[in-house]
C-alpha cells in the first residue's frame, strides 16, 4: 500500500466524524433558543459539511454518518444538556485539528485545522447553561451525601445487622441531611447575594442531588435480606455515582477526571471503612444484638 492509499484509508473515518458532527451541530443548532449560540452551531456544521466535500475530494467516497453516535448524542443533550455535549463535541474537535495540523503542506487540511481550532474558541465562548451556574450547588449535595451516607450506611451494617432495618434507619437519615444541607445552602446562597444564584434554586439542586444519591445508596438494602452483600452492592453503587458524576463536572468544566475521581472516592471509601470499623467496636463494647 502506497503513501497515498495510506493516507485515503485514514481520511474514511475522518469524513465520517465530519459529516457526523455536520448533522449534530445542525440539530443542536435547532435545539438551541439563543439567537448568537444558533448562528454560531450552524456556522460550525457548514464548515464540518465542507471538511466533508474537502476529503470526499481525496478520497473519490461518500460514507454514512455515524447514526449511532448521533442517537447518544441526542440522549445525552436530554439528559445532561447542551453543555457536556458541545464539550464533547470540542474534545473531537481537537482531535481533528491534531490530525489536521500534521500535513501543513497539504492546502486543504491546513485550513481544516484553523477551522477546527476556531470551532473550539466559539465553542467554549458559546456556552452558559443554568445547570452550570448552580454546579458548586450539585457538588456540595453529591459530595457531603457519599461521604457522610456511605459511611453512615456501612455503619449501620455492622451495628444493626437487619438490612431493612439498615435501610429505614438509612432512609430516616438521608432525608433528614437532604433536608439540612438544601436550607443550609439556601442560607448560604443567599447570604453571598450572588445575582447569577437564586437561593431557591441553589437550595433544590442541593436537595435534589442528595435525595438521589441516598435512593440509590439505600436501593441495595431493600432489594438484599444479606446486608454484606447489600453493602458491598452499595460500595459500587457509590463508585459508579461518583465516576458518572466527575466525568460529566470534568467534560462540563474542562476539568481533570482522574484528579477528582481518585479524591472523591478515596474519600468517600475511607469514610465507609472508618464507620464500619466504628460501627463493629460499638457492637462489641455494649454488647447490643439487633
Amino acid at each position: 500500500m502506497d503513501d497515498r492509499q495510506l493516507l485515503i484509508k485514514k481520511m474514511l473515518p475522518l469524513q465520517k466524524d465530519e459529516i457526523t458532527s455536520c448533522i449534530v451541530y445542525q440539530k443542536l443548532a435547532k435545539m438551541e433558543k439563543n439567537e448568537g449560540n444558533q448562528k454560531i452551531l450552524m456556522r460550525i456544521s457548514e464548515d464540518e459539511k465542507r471538511h466533508y466535500m474537502s476529503l470526499r475530494t481525496y478520497t473519490g467516497r461518500d460514507v454514512p454518518p455515524r447514526r449511532m453516535r448521533i442517537f447518544i448524542y441526542m440522549c445525552l443533550l436530554r439528559l445532561l444538556g447542551i453543555t457536556f455535549v458541545v464539550r464533547q463535541m470540542e474534545l473531537g474537535e481537537k482531535d481533528l485539528s491534531r490530525f489536521y495540523a500534521q500535513y501543513p503542506d497539504m492546502q486543504h487540511f491546513a485550513d481544516m485545522a484553523r477551522d477546527e481550532e476556531r470551532h473550539e474558541e466559539q465553542l467554549i465562548g458559546m456556552i452558559n447553561e443554568e445547570r452550570l451556574e448552580y454546579m458548586g450547588s450539585v457538588v456540595l449535595g453529591l459530595n457531603d451525601a457519599l461521604v457522610e451516607f456511605t459511611g453512615a450506611l456501612a455503619g449501620f451494617t455492622l451495628a444493626l445487622s437487619d438490612s431493612k432495618l439498615i435501610a429505614l434507619t438509612g432512609s430516616i437519615t438521608g432525608i433528614a441531611a437532604a433536608l439540612s444541607m438544601a436550607s443550609s445552602e439556601y442560607l448560604s446562597t443567599k447570604s453571598e447575594k450572588d445575582p447569577n444564584k437564586h437561593p431557591v434554586k441553589a437550595a433544590v439542586y442541593t436537595g435534589i442531588a442528595y435525595i438521589i444519591t441516598v435512593v440509590a445508596l439505600v436501593m441495595p438494602f431493600v432489594l438484599l435480606s444479606n446486608s454484606i452483600m447489600a453493602l458491598c452492592i452499595m460500595l459500587l453503587m457509590a463508585l459508579f455515582i461518583i465516576a458518572f458524576f466527575n466525568y460529566y463536572y470534568s467534560v462540563a468544566r474542562s476539568e481533570n477526571f482522574k484528579r477528582r475521581f481518585t479524591e472523591m472516592a478515596v474519600l468517600s471509601f475511607s469514610v465507609a471503612g472508618l464507620s464500619f470499623l466504628i460501627g463493629y467496636l460499638l457492637k462489641t463494647v455494649t454488647g447490643v444484638e439487633a
